[in-house]
């Protein structure tokens, strides 16, 4: 058996020096990997060099950066190899700089009345600099949409078992679980593990798992939904 996990979260660069990321530690992403791979499962984990990471002799670690990086290696190990399942826990960011001024640039092209979003193209594509100056009191950054990585998945090998990840903040149960069954049928996943960002704290991780029926198991630690989401994974392969 092999699977694909990813786990710990992105970095999008502003420049060569500064970057905008998430505080996913890959915590559970490392559970994830250690459950499948204490039976002997083979797990390609593309993680970052920042996020904690299991060890192991069926374990092969492969490290990406951005969005952008993730997508590359993803496409690129879905076409080498053939996944029994794909375990999408990495947190990606939603948005990428595309640009950055300068607020009295700002303030020199809203005086002007010219068009906004052209104008600060034309002044971000001027810039030679490969660190932004920190002399300016003000950086005004536009931001641009990723693609949804989990949207690939699927296309990439639709026999896989695909299992995403859905984390809100402070929200009702119910409303928690609708989102993930949206994420469940756009994504064309097998399961989706809900979260909700207050009830991480260490080990504790309340969360709940998923499937097509819409049947809900629940969990409370990482250790916990390492070993379901094992545990479902390994039964719906048994059925194929």
């Amino acid at each position: 058996m092999r699977i694909l996990v990813t786990s710990g979260g992105t970095s999008e660069k502003i420049d060569d020096v500064r970057a905008i990321t998430n505080h996913s530690s890959g915590k559970l992403g490392k559970a994830i990997v250690e459950s499948f791979a204490k039976d002997q499962v083979i797990v390609d984990l593309i993680t970052t060099r920042l996020a904690v990471k299991p060890e192991g002799p069926t374990i092969n670690l492969h490290y990406i950066e951005t969005t952008a990086d993730l997508e590359k290696k993803l496409k690129e190990l879905m076409t080498t190899h053939s996944y029994d399942a794909v375990i999408h826990s990495m947190a990606v960011s939603d948005f990428t700089p595309e640009s950055s001024v300068t607020l009295e640039d700002l303030e020199s092209a809203i005086a002007l009345q010219t068009d906004l979003p052209t104008t600060l193209l034309e002044i971000a594509n001027k810039r030679t600099t490969k660190k932004i100056s920190s002399d300016t009191d003000h950086l005004v950054i536009v931001l641009k949409k990723n693609p949804k990585i989990i949207s690939l998945i699927k296309k990439l090998q639709p026999q896989t078992i695909l299992v995403g990840f859905k984390l809100l903040v402070d929200v009702p149960m119910i409303e928690l679980l609708n989102v993930a069954k949206e994420s469940l049928e756009k994504n064309h996943a097998d399961f989706i593990l809900a979260n909700d960002l207050t009830e991480i704290h260490g080990e504790k991780h309340h969360g709940y798992l998923i499937n097509q029926q819409q049947k809900v198991k629940e969990a409370h630690t990482k250790t916990e939904i390492a070993e379901l989401i094992k545990k479902e994974i390994m039964a719906l392969e048994g059925t194929r």
